[in-house]
């Protein structure tokens, strides 16, 4: 069992940044590879891009790929979302969740709002 808290959400402007937290606590983090994933209302959740275990692999959507970079701390037992150049169709509730890989996610945690305003 891992549990993980996101933190770091917030409202900005347009092509403001952010950065996400999403810690862990529970089992060793760094068997876990980490997706973040959004939602937005009315929308379905969809995923933003995902790290492996080591962090030495990265996937990102197109909207985000350049604008969006996600890396690992495992001695913090942290991953990060760092946004930049943020939209306003970036605003979304974002979740960080752990799985044993990048294609599967078991743990999830509660959420950060994002909202972008223009």
């Amino acid at each position: 069992q891992v549990q993980l808290v996101e933190s770091g959400g917030g409202l900005v402007q347009a092509g403001d940044s952010l950065r996400l937290s999403c810690t862990a606590s529970g089992r060793t983090f760094s068997n876990y590879a980490i997706g973040w994933f959004r939602q937005a209302p009315g929308k379905e959740r969809e995923v933003v891009g995902r790290i492996s275990r080591s962090g030495g692999t990265t996937y990102y959507i197109d909207s985000v790929r350049g604008r969006f970079t996600i890396s690992r701390d495992n001695a913090k037992n942290t991953v990060y979302l760092q946004m930049n150049s943020l939209k306003p169709e970036d605003t979304a509730v974002y979740y960080c969740a752990a799985g044993a890989s990048t294609l599967s996610f078991n743990y999830w945690g509660q959420g950060t709002q994002v909202t972008v305003s223009s």
